[in-house]
């Protein structure tokens, strides 16, 4: 083995290679297309990464003058996920320490400037996610088209249908000469035909053979079926495990991954959630305090569920059942890495049982009938070695005791009757008193300043509001007349106009005052019309007096209201027979006027005339 890739292995902490190594970098040192197959945990990046850094030629190096375009990528990785692009180039900038391999993270959720710096600069590795490649390939800061070595990183998950399109279009970018190498754990034999019309006479290496599981022998596996309720105070205790370190746990949506971290911070452990929701700055957050024992517990979705490698992971729960075997697969994954043990519990509900028997036969696992448990179930403390005192909480509720008042007791309690006729006694001295002292200190904190105005103008602060908003005062009533009492408010909409022409239609009339004015006396309160009157004022009464033919003559008609009764009362004989020509209807009130006696002269009452 050369000597470099000894000086790699232990730059990364390996001693002795994996099977997974041993195999692929005879090959791959070759420059020969090759699809790697092994369990999570084996060193995969290690078996495509060293020969993509000893085929790539630094800057210092002899031969990177004779380039044919000196400072252009010349190796490219394609990851699925953001956390796995970081995670890559973090190791393959390890072990490429010494020989200074400028390697450059492309990927969505940050800023273009960084990138588009380094990419003037000159790399000469990309790592990147699909999106992100074809943005700066299609801007023209990205040129492919000296690539030499080209990754698929977890492949079947690159030529699933949803980066399919993307990933042909890279391809397409990239010179047709090129070393291509398929990586992944789960290697489904459709997605092995669809890699071989994109390579060239491609070598497939599996480090298992066909009859041993694709899972890691070192992993304990329990699968229970639970209620959806019960979930959080069974996951709660499973974390107070013996000898429990990091523990992941993966839901099906990015909802349930964000109640179930508050949930359980609220229970009193250190969580933190990953999910698509987030920006990449609190992603990249979460994880790297993960990594730095700042929590020590991840929810996450399926984001995380693919190649992520952290030190430390005791503990795998799948919250809910994954979606098919290889979800199952890559999830409990994370657990067991590098030869350790670890724990995967999976909770089943009653609608995915089907779908976990699918799951049990496509794997040949022995839970086709999973276990019923609950947060009590001798069995869960039993098998996952939980103290029998663990309880669903490590510390009290939050509780907001300081922003509530203080229970009474049951004794000091007042009946119900003497709290209602208090709170109504404190009402009434609130009305009477004016504001509250807590209402007045709070009037005293606002710093307002308000102007009055009126139409857009300003007033004076002195002035007097109804200075300019007095209504005109009706005209004046005969001498003969008593002063009118002070009349009550009425629901009528009776206008000042309506009031003057009922005092014309009054003064027009010979008879006496008298009964004009004890007319109002007998008649009953005029009820509430459905119109709006608005006859415009007639001439003084006093004027209308002397001439009463003129007035009736420019006096304009009167508009017709929805009663159904018609005034009933006449004029004297001779001035109806002078002004019935040119007098038009009278208008209808609700009640008939009031008729003359016998032996008087008949008289007209006023449709509207302010009672005593």
């Amino acid at each position: 083995m050369l000597p470099e890739i000894c000086d790699a292995l232990d730059r990364v902490n390996i001693i002795e290679p994996f099977p997974i190594q041993e195999m692929t970098l005879p090959v791959a040192l070759m420059g020969t297309d090759l699809i790697g197959q092994a369990r999570t945990g084996t060193g995969k990046t290690l078996g495509f990464g060293i020969p993509l850094l000893q085929r790539t030629i630094a800057p210092h190096e002899a031969d990177y003058d004779e380039l044919v375009a000196p400072g252009k990528p010349q190796a490219l990785v394609v990851t699925p996920t953001r956390e796995l692009t970081i995670q890559v180039a973090k190791d393959l900038e390890t072990a490429s320490t010494v020989r200074t391999v400028r390697i450059l993270k492309v990927y969505g959720g940050v800023a273009y400037e960084p990138q588009l710096d380094a990419l003037k600069t000159g790399v000469d590795v990309v790592v990147g996610t699909p999106g992100r490649l074809l943005d700066l390939a299609n801007r023209g800061v990205l040129d492919l088209g000296h690539i030499k070595v080209l990754v698929l990183d977890e492949a079947d998950e690159m030529l699933d249908l949803g980066f399919l399109p993307d990933v042909e279009r890279i391809l397409r970018k990239t010179p047709e000469l090129r070393q291509t190498m398929l990586f992944s754990a789960t290697m489904p034999s459709a997605v092995i035909a669809l890699a071989r019309t994109h390579m060239r006479h491609p070598l497939n290496i599996r480090a298992e053979s066909h009859e041993a599981t694709q899972m890691v022998p070192t992993t304990a596996q329990f699968v229970y079926r639970a209620h959806d309720l019960d979930k959080p105070e069974v996951v709660a205790r499973i974390l107070q495990a013996e000898d429990r370190g990091r523990v992941m746990i993966f839901c099906r949506t990015k909802r349930e991954a964000s109640r179930l971290t508050d949930d359980l911070a609220d229970r009193g452990f250190k969580a933190a959630a990953i999910h698509g929701d987030l920006n990449q700055q609190a992603r990249e957050r979460a994880l790297t305090r993960f990594r730095g024992d700042k929590i020590d517990v991840l929810i996450c979705t399926d984001v995380a569920a693919r190649g992520i490698d952290v030190e430390g992971v005791t503990h795998v729960i799948n919250n809910t059942c994954p979606e098919d075997e290889k979800a199952y697969i890559h999830r409990i994954g994370r657990t067991g890495r590098a030869g350790a043990s670890g724990i995967a519990v999976t909770f089943v509900d009653w609608p995915d049982l089907t779908r976990w028997k699918v799951i049990n036969k496509a794997l040949d696992l022995p839970y086709d009938e999973p276990q019923e448990i609950y947060s009590t179930s001798p069995e869960l403390f039993h098998d996952l070695g939980i103290p029998s005192d663990a309880k669903g909480r490590i510390r009290a509720a939050r509780d907001s005791k300081e922003s509530r008042e203080p229970r009474e007791s049951r004794d000091s309690r007042e009946p119900r009757e003497s709290r209602n006729s208090r709170s109504s006694k404190d009402s009434r001295d609130r009305r009477d008193d004016g504001p509250s002292e807590g209402e007045r200190s709070a009037a005293k904190k606002r710093n307002r300043t308000r102007k009055r105005t009126r139409a857009g103008q300003p007033v004076e602060e002195l002035a007097d509001v109804t200075t300019k908003t007095e209504v005109p005062a009706v005209t004046e009533a005969p001498e003969e007349a008593a002063a009118p009492k002070a009349r009550k408010r009425t629901r009528t909409r009776k206008t000042a106009e309506a009031v003057e022409t009922a005092a014309v239609e009054t003064a027009a009339v010979e008879a006496p005052a008298e009964a004009a004015v004890e007319a109002p006396e007998e008649k009953k309160p005029v009820k509430r019309t459905r119109t709006r009157k608005t006859a415009e004022a007639a001439p003084p009464a006093t004027e209308a007096a002397e001439a009463p033919v003129e007035a009736a003559e420019e006096k304009k008609p009167v508009k017709r209201t929805r009663t159904r009764k018609t005034a009933e009362a006449k004029a004297p004989a001779e001035e109806a027979q002078s002004a019935a020509a040119d007098e038009k209807p009278v208008k209808r009130a609700r009640k008939a006027a009031a008729t003359a006696e016998p032996g008087k002269a008949p008289t007209t009452t006023p449709i509207f005339s302010a009672p005593e």
